[in-house]
Order: structure tokens, then C-alpha cells, then sequence
């Protein structure tokens, strides 16, 4: 049987596992579904159609699954699904996707989410990110592993974030970063690689070491087109994993431009 404080209002239609436990004055409607050893610790919302993964904990004052901040969603039946053993701390706001952008926001594995952040419609989070306070995610932003949002940054809508890329604090992001990527700035723009992370992460020194080498090409050099290269890269380091990673991300479609570092005369 689910513990659940008196002073909690749960919808008889929602589908809880044996061990959930919902402390003071939750509340959970309808539609929500939460996996085993989901731990919601008091005054915590879930609403929505809304599915929250085996060991998630959330934290007094969060709002999860509530309509989306998008005025072009009409009540379409989109969803939220929130992976396994994420922390979702003291007012962190969480909405589900809009017809505009595949009807779902997801969200990985074993995630921390810090005070007041913000994950909008239609994102997409991998595992083992990190959203800092008061980070704050705009509509059908994508992040990937391991990727850490510092403190009271934003990020434009569409934006990529690769995996193991870095954020700082109080950056405003507009453009997609790649893999391994570390951005700062009041207006976000690529000042090097998260190789801190990396090295945390267990990568080898060779493979450091090659997408070092790899980003001076792309990025320091200067020689040739981006595109021109993109494809040096490529083809010098195509038995890297994790440079071909940063190849295949630039290569992708995108809404937004790449973010690359400042010029040297500060323009």
C-alpha cells in the first residue's frame, strides 16, 4: 500500500506503486502515474498526464505537469515522462510537450534539478544532467548526458546542448553547443572544453587529447570554411568516438547557429 499523509489530496484514478510515498499537502491528479519508490516529500504537485520514473524524489512547491506556457496549446493530450532516480528539488517547475513539438517532454535518468529550475514543453533531457538554480530551459530545448547548467542561466527555444557540455552561471544561451562544450558569457560563447568533466567521466587521456586537438581545428585555426574544416576533422580523427560525437552533432539539422568563441577583437 502507498503511504500517503491524510492531509494529501490523490486522485483515486491515479496509478501509484505499492511503495510511493506522498508526504503533507501533495497533490496528485488523475493521470498521473508514479513508479515504485517514488517519493513525493510534501506540498508537491503532479499533474497532467504525467509519468515519474522508479526512486524520483520531489521536493516541497514543485509544479510538475501543469499546462504548458505556450498560448498555442489548446488542452491536446501531450504528455511528460520523467525517468528513474531524479532529484527534483524546492519549486522546480516542469510542463508537458504541445502539438508543435511531438506531444512530450522527457526526461532521463538520474538528474538533479535545483531550486526554481525550469524544464519548458516539448524538451528533451538525457541522463545525468544537472540544472543549477534557477536554470531555466525555453520550449523544445534539447540536452544531452552528463550536461551541467549553471546557476540562473537561460536557454534559447531549440537549442542543443551536447553531452558533457558546461554552462556557466547567469549565461544566456542563443546557440546550440557542442559536445564537451564550455560556454560563458552574458550572451553565451564557447571559451573551451569541459575537460574537468571529462576527465570525471573516465575518458582517456588520448581520447582528451584528440578532442583538444580536434577543437583547436575547428575553432582556433581559423583556416578554411567552418565546413571545410568540419570535414578535416573528420577525416584526421575518425577513430575518435568522442571527436566523431562533436562531428555528428555539427553535422546535424538545427534551428539554431553554433556556438563558437569570441572574436579576438572582442566583436
Amino acid at each position: 500500500m502507498p503511504n500517503i499523509h491524510p492531509t494529501a489530496i490523490v486522485d483515486p484514478a491515479a496509478r501509484l506503486a505499492d511503495d510511493v510515498s506522498i508526504g503533507p499537502f501533495c497533490c496528485v491528479g488523475p493521470e498521473v502515474e508514479l513508479g515504485p519508490q517514488v517519493t513525493l516529500v510534501s506540498h508537491a504537485v503532479v499533474t497532467g498526464r504525467t509519468v515519474v520514473g522508479e526512486g524520483t524524489r520531489i521536493f516541497p512547491f514543485a509544479s510538475i505537469g501543469h499546462a504548458p506556457q505556450d498560448l498555442k496549446y489548446r488542452g491536446e493530450p501531450s504528455r511528460l515522462v520523467i525517468g528513474r532516480n531524479n532529484t527534483i528539488r524546492e519549486h522546480v517547475t516542469m510542463n508537458p510537450g504541445t502539438e508543435g513539438g511531438g506531444m512530450v517532454t522527457e526526461i532521463g535518468d538520474n538528474s538533479l534539478f535545483m531550486v526554481g529550475a525550469h524544464v519548458a514543453h516539448d524538451c528533451k533531457l538525457g541522463n545525468n544532467v544537472i540544472l543549477a538554480n534557477s536554470a531555466t530551459l525555453a520550449g523544445h530545448v534539447e540536452v544531452g548526458d552528463h550536461a551541467i547548467l549553471g546557476g540562473v542561466c537561460a536557454v534559447h527555444q531549440f537549442v542543443r546542448i551536447g553531452a558533457h557540455a558546461m554552462v556557466g552561471g547567469m549565461s544566456g544561451v542563443e546557440s546550440d553547443i557542442i559536445p564537451f562544450g564550455s560556454v560563458t558569457g552574458n550572451r553565451a560563447h564557447l571559451s573551451g572544453l569541459n575537460i574537468v568533466g571529462m576527465k570525471r567521466r573516465g575518458f582517456s587521456r588520448e581520447e582528451i587529447h584528440a578532442v583538444r586537438n580536434a577543437y583547436r581545428m575547428l575553432f582556433e585555426e581559423r583556416v578554411g570554411t567552418l565546413a571545410e574544416r568540419l570535414e578535416q576533422v573528420a577525416e584526421q580523427f575518425r577513430a575518435s568516438p568522442a571527436v566523431m560525437a562533436v562531428v555528428a552533432f555539427i553535422r546535424a539539422d538545427s534551428s539554431r547557429a553554433l556556438c563558437q568563441p569570441k572574436p579576438e577583437n572582442g566583436a
